[in-house]
C-alpha cells in the first residue's frame, strides 16, 4: 500500500505532537518539516527528516499539516493548495470558520486539492460530538464547557500582542457554556502593563469573554498543557422530552490536536476537491484500515 506523504508546516507544540502521531501511523510517512529557519538549529529529534524553509523543496507531498498560528492559516493554506497539495489545520476562531471555508474552497477547487479546516479538538472532534447530539435530540440546548486548562489558541494570540514577553491563557468554565479567561503575562521592558492588558481584552479571542490579565514574574512556573471539555445537551427526541446527554474528556491539549490533524490528513485523501469542516467528512474516513473490518468492529 502506498503511504500518505505528509509534511508538517511549523514546529511548535502542535507540530511536535503531530510528528509523533505520524510516526505511529502505519499509513503515513513524513515528507519533511517546514520551519521558518529551515534546518538552522534543528532539534535532534528531527535528524531523520528533511527540514526546509519552503514546501517546494520537498518531493511528492500529498498533504500539509498546518501547525501554525490560527491567523497564519489562510495564507499558508492558499499557497499550498495552489500547488495541488492537500491541507489540514486547527483554525480555532469559531466566528470566522464559515468565511475561511468559503475562501479556501475556492483555492482548493483551483488547485484540484482538498482542505479540511478547524480540525483540532474544538473546533474539530468536539464538533462531531455536538452534531451527533443534535441529531439524536433535534430540539434542545447544547452547552460546551471548556477547561479548566490552557488554551493554545488564546495563548498564541496573547504572545502576538506588542509588549508581551511571555504568556499563558487559562480557560475557566463558569457553566452553561460561559467561560472566564485568566491571562498570565510577563511584560517586555519599557511597556506599560495596563496598556498591554487593555490590548489583550480588545483582541477577538477575548472580547466576548470575562477576561482577567495578571502580571507574573515567570510564566513557565504556571505552564500545564492539560485541558478538557464537558459537553451537555438536554433536548427532545421526537416528542419525548428530558433526553440528557453528557460527554467529558480530560486531555493533553497539543497531543490531541496533533492526533486529530493526522486523522484529518488521512481523510483528505478520500474527499473530492474542495474545503470541508470535520462535520462534513464521513467519520470512517478518519480511520486507517479495511473499511469492512472497521464496520464489523465499530458498528
Amino acid at each position: 500500500m502506498k503511504k500518505i506523504r505528509a509534511a508538517i508546516v511549523g514546529y511548535g507544540n502542535i507540530g511536535r505532537y503531530a510528528l509523533q502521531a505520524l510516526e505511529t501511523s502505519d499509513d503515513f510517512e513524513v515528507a519533511g518539516i517546514i520551519r521558518r529557519n529551515g534546518d538552522e538549529n534543528k532539534p535532534k529529534e528531527l535528524d531523520a527528516y528533511k527540514v526546509v524553509k519552503d514546501i517546494r523543496e520537498l518531493r511528492n507531498v500529498d498533504v500539509a499539516i498546518l501547525a501554525t498560528p490560527t491567523r497564519s492559516v489562510e495564507k499558508y493554506a492558499k499557497e499550498i493548495l495552489s500547488l495541488g497539495i492537500n491541507t489540514v489545520d486547527s483554525f480555532d476562531i469559531h466566528s470566522q470558520i464559515t468565511s475561511l471555508r468559503r475562501s479556501l474552497n475556492e483555492s482548493a477547487l483551483t488547485g484540484n486539492a482538498v482542505s479540511i479546516i478547524s480540525a483540532g479538538w474544538d473546533p474539530g472532534s468536539d464538533s462531531i460530538v455536538r452534531t451527533m447530539l443534535q441529531a439524536i435530540a433535534p430540539k434542545g440546548i447544547t452547552y460546551t464547557n471548556f477547561g479548566p486548562g490552557m488554551s493554545m489558541g488564546h495563548t498564541v494570540a496573547v504572545k502576538a500582542i506588542e509588549g508581551v514577553k511571555a504568556a499563558l491563557s487559562m480557560t475557566i468554565p463558569t457553566g452553561t457554556g460561559i467561560h472566564r479567561r485568566m491571562v498570565y503575562i510577563e511584560v517586555e521592558d519599557g511597556y506599560n502593563f495596563e496598556a498591554v492588558a487593555t490590548a489583550i481584552k480588545a483582541d477577538a479571542y477575548f472580547v466576548n469573554d470575562e477576561t482577567h490579565v495578571i502580571q507574573v514574574p515567570n510564566v513557565d512556573e504556571l505552564l500545564d498543557m492539560g485541558h478538557g471539555v464537558n459537553l451537555t445537551r438536554k433536548g427532545v427526541s421526537g416528542i419525548t422530552q428530558n433526553q440528557l446527554f453528557e460527554f467529558n474528556m480530560r486531555i493533553n491539549n497539543p497531543a490531541l490536536t496533533g492526533q486529530v490533524l493526522v486523522c484529518a490528513a488521512r481523510a483528505t485523501m478520500k474527499q473530492k476537491p474542495g474545503c470541508y469542516t470535520l462535520i462534513e467528512v464521513p467519520v470512517i474516513d478518519l480511520l486507517h484500515g479495511n473499511r469492512e473490518d472497521l464496520i464489523s468492529h465499530l458498528v
